[in-house]
């Protein structure tokens, strides 16, 4: 199959396009110009084309050029990732047979912003002929801007099993608990919500005459850098926690599966429901993490409450900090919520299973094209 896919070069557009052509589909990546991400790590056979333009303009003024794109390739589906950005450059440019996958911020914030936002955000997802969605929750939210006048196909963000492999890694040589986190330091990943909570946790268990002997062995590693990297380095010192908490800046997403090794627990603390499916969660569990995480709808969805992981509620510093109680203070409980994650994972989020109910998902727009040829 010849695949259009319009987006950007970040992270999840680079697996999808790697893994489409590595099972042979002809993949020619389009990207804004305004696309700082790298551009490495993709797939020599992907043939990559960078649009001219620049900036929120660019959607309009490169719509040109993406439809003469299209007219030189004859794709047989356009595969168009953002809805509200990218989004616009497909519809502008007329693409024939496109299939739109929504991120989270298209139908959770951008439409709501004022009422030019939602009338884009509607016209373009009507104009395309199919959309895709990572989730069910984001799915109901699709339906709920223009109904069920458009077919969504859940295509769930799927996770390289063999590389998040926790047999593929040493194992932990120290006795301490390690909770970890990998997120961009921003506020609506609660970030100081987990840290506040892991000094609520620390003293539950000074208090605690059974498990007192358990407080110096915490340990708190967050990944990821953002805005808010000094403001959580000021709430670490406020809190004295910085023989605990560490921020150990942006890592690379080959050199996640690692970090996740030396964990023991992975928190993830989101408190807006536009985290719609949670990817760095389903990793985590890839690499047979106990989770505990916020009730954010993403989360709600991947996480099975008591048998994978924990949910609490959000912005809950008490309950956070007990949900992460139960789990330092009982090993095997840890390594049977792990275990059943991993599972969970296998049987639902492996990307060689989520390409093909993609694959799916592009064959339908296909015959949708053939039978307007027939009428």
């Amino acid at each position: 199959m010849r695949i259009l896919f319009v987006g950007y070069t970040e992270v999840h557009s680079k697996k999808w396009v790697n893994i489409l052509c590595k099972r042979g589909h002809e993949v020619i990546f389009v990207i804004p110009r305004s696309s700082d991400e790298s551009k490495q790590e993709i797939d020599s056979r992907a043939k990559l084309i960078e649009l001219p333009f620049s900036g929120r303009i660019g959607y309009y003024l490169n719509a040109p050029f993406l439809k003469k794109i299209e007219k030189k390739y004859h794709p047989n589906v356009a595969n168009v990732h953002n809805a509200s950005g990218t989004g616009t450059l497909a519809r502008f440019a007329g693409l024939d047979n496109e299939m739109l996958s929504v991120w989270g911020h298209d139908v959770y914030g951008f439409p709501y912003k004022n009422k030019l936002c939602m009338n884009i955000i509607r016209k373009n997802l009507l104009h395309a002929k199919a959309i895709g969605s990572t989730s069910y929750c984001m799915a109901e939210k699709v339906y709920k801007l223009i109904g069920h006048e458009r077919p969504v196909t859940i295509t769930p963000f799927g996770i390289d099993t063999n590389k998040f492999n926790p047999e593929k890694f040493t194992s932990k040589q120290d006795d301490t608990i390690v909770i970890g986190n990998v997120k961009s330091l921003s506020p609506k990943y609660g970030i100081e919500d987990l840290i506040k909570a892991i000094e609520v946790l620390k003293k539950d268990l000074q208090r605690d005459k059974q498990y007192s002997n358990l407080a110096p062995k915490l340990r708190c590693k967050i990944y990821g850098s953002g805005v808010q990297e000094k403001e959580l380095c000021e709430l670490i010192k406020k809190l004295q926690l910085g023989s605990i908490v560490s921020l150990m800046g942006e890592v690379s997403n080959t050199l996640v599966p690692e970090a996740m090794s030396k964990m023991d627990i992975f928190c993830a603390t989101s408190i807006l429901d536009s985290e719609s499916f949670g990817v760095a969660v389903v990793e985590a569990q890839a690499m047979e993490l106990p989770v505990v995480v916020s009730d954010v709808e993403g989360f709600c969805e991947v996480v099975e409450d008591g048998v994978t992981g924990i949910i609490v509620k959000r912005k809950n510093i008490q309950e956070i900090a007990a949900g992460l109680k139960r789990l330092v203070i009982d090993k095997e409980l840890r390594y049977r919520m792990g275990r059943n994650g991993r599972k969970r994972v296998l049987e639902r989020y492996d990307i060689e299973y989520n390409v093909i109910q993609m694959e799916e998902a592009y064959k339908k727009v296909v015959n949708m094209r053939s039978q307007r040829v027939k009428e």
